[in-house]
């Protein structure tokens, strides 16, 4: 089995393979993420959008790769299922999150790397990505995206503010996963998980691991403190 490659290694392999395709000879999508469908972990996940037509929520969004990132929050693979934009669920996360960017890659037939913040059916949501249009000296026809989650948070039980590991690292401890567990999934050490939780619990002043998950279940976080933890 491969071992799983990180992020940014995956995706200067598509970069390079769009690199070496002709503008005067557009390819399709599969010759340049082919490479990298067996380096993408379980927090990956590749997608193609075709687009046909100026209006975006006709634009075809069809899953490469799933990923393999879970959560009992919702069913992250059965929400991105080949369908049109304009069938996406959840239209503000488009509207926000997808759909300018889109455009954005689309005008300057550039790829675009970013940090996402935003949120999905009102949950917090952060992923990297990467989007890569068609090398083509027209309008290009497909883009490429590409994330790594980061994490999904339901903001309503967690009040206080959180940098994103601590995010991810709440999530996952929400889920009852233990600190070996979310160091695993997050390819963390061990220990700066652990370094991690004992700030959470100074920050809320818990007793003890499980006194600072009952205080984020039930919300005892001061709403108007609110500061980040750094």
């Amino acid at each position: 089995m491969l071992k799983d490659k990180p992020f940014a290694a995956v995706t200067q392999k598509m970069l390079d393979a769009w690199i070496e395709t002709n503008p005067t000879d557009p390819v399709e999508p599969h010759r340049v993420y082919a490479g990298v469908i067996d380096l993408l972990s379980i927090k990956m996940r590749l997608t193609v959008f075709r687009i046909e037509g100026d209006d975006p929520l006709a634009w075809q969004m069809t899953p490469v790769r799933h990923s393999g990132f879970t959560s009992s929050l919702f069913n992250v693979n059965k929400i991105f299922e080949d369908q049109r934009i304009g069938d996406f669920k959840d239209q503000d996360y488009m509207a926000s999150a997808v759909i300018p960017r889109l455009r954005q890659v689309i005008e300057n037939q550039q790829p675009s790397m970013e940090l996402v913040k935003t949120k999905l059916f009102g949950i917090n949501l952060g992923y990297d990505r990467i989007l890569i249009p068609q090398r083509t000296l027209g309008r290009p026809r497909w883009v490429i995206s590409s994330s790594n989650a980061r994490f999904l948070l339901d903001a309503p039980k967690t009040p206080g503010r959180f940098d994103i590991d601590d995010e991810a690292v709440v999530q996952l401890l929400l889920e009852g996963c233990t600190a070996k567990e979310i160091a695993a999934q997050l390819g963390l050490s061990h220990r700066t998980v652990e370094h991690r939780l004992d700030r959470l619990k100074v920050r809320f002043g818990a007793r003890n691991l499980v006194h600072l998950v009952v205080m984020l279940l039930g919300g005892h976080v001061n709403r108007e403190n609110g500061a980040s933890i750094t």
